[in-house]
């Protein structure tokens, strides 16, 4: 069985302020979405699962439906703020999704084997892909699961601060945890991540989850065991989030298995603020040039 590929995109993208899942940034009107696709394609990915919102569900179609067609299977899920909430009634001040975590547990009804979870608004790389598939095909199993890890550098914005996963792991290349940075970015040469008044150096070696996730569906049964509980703690907090990187950090430190660090040399984009869109479109311009992509990719 081909490995599947789920993407989220039900974000609100509040910091950058538009649907920014399917603006177009290629040369004929590709979205990121598109070169994640193309390259999973290639890389021997056999399904692609696209997580929205119910109320953009018509256009976000429209774009992708006639150019997949005939390319790889498509399935589309929503993920609502009352999905696998049971009897519990959703808070009335409660806007945002609940969170990556519980967008992946939407998906699990359109997952039947191993598969990838990525970001709709990041360029992942054709490296990763490969990497990705490799793994789901040859070594993920019930306890064992994998994370695609990029240089924490070449990650940064140079139009504002960003969130970061900083990945910990031992000498078995194995996940131990994952630091949640919140205001990275370089002052005078030096990556620091801001807290309060203190700014905290990190090491030039360090290692982002961008969220490329490699699971087996037995992730399922636990996100949803994981979700009552953050329900339980976090229910009336109208801006608490359920996300993949804690189920990550618990199911290890549960002892029901690991997590396999998986380095890609890959470059890694994405946009956060609006001010990154054009170096997005220079990025591409510069893979097309060097015959990385075709100037059209469908």
């Amino acid at each position: 069985m081909k490995p599947t590929l789920v993407i989220m995109a039900a974000g609100m993208a509040s910091r950058y302020g538009s649907m920014k899942q399917i603006q177009q940034f290629g040369p004929s009107g590709e979205t990121i979405m598109d070169y994640s696709i193309y390259d999973a394609v290639k890389a021997g990915f056999g399904k692609v699962v696209f997580i929205i919102r119910k109320d953009f569900a018509d256009d976000f179609k429209a774009i992708f439906e006639p150019k997949l067609k005939g390319r790889i299977e498509t399935e589309y899920v929503y993920q609502e703020l009352d999905a696998f909430m049971g009897a519990t009634p959703v808070p009335a001040d409660r806007k945002k999704p609940w969170g990556t975590a519980h967008a992946i547990l939407c998906a699990h009804n359109a997952v039947s084997g191993p598969f990838a979870v990525i970001n709709a608004d990041d360029f992942y790389g054709e490296d990763a892909f490969v990497k990705a598939n490799n793994f789901l095909v040859m070594e993920c199993r019930e306890d064992l699961y994998g994370i695609i890890a990029y240089r924490l550098a070449n990650t940064l914005s140079d139009h504002g601060t960003v969130s970061r996963g900083v990945i910990d792991e031992d000498a078995n290349n194995e996940m131990v945890g994952i630091n949640e940075r919140l205001k990275v970015y370089r002052d005078n040469g030096q990556m620091v991540d801001e807290q309060g008044d203190t700014k905290l150096s990190i090491v030039e070696e360090a290692k982002a989850s961008m969220n490329f996730w490699c699971f087996h569906p037995s992730i399922f049964p636990y996100i949803r065991e994981e979700f009552a509980a953050f329900l339980g703690r976090s229910l009336n907090d109208p801006k608490a989030e359920f996300l993949i990187p804690f189920v990550a950090d618990q199911f290890i430190k549960s002892g029901r298995g690991k997590i396999k660090v998986i380095p890609t040399n890959a470059p890694w984009f994405g946009v956060t603020y609006k001010e990154d869109a054009p170096i997005v479109q220079q990025k591409l311009n510069g893979l097309i040039g060097e015959k990385t992509y075709p100037n059209k990719l469908w």
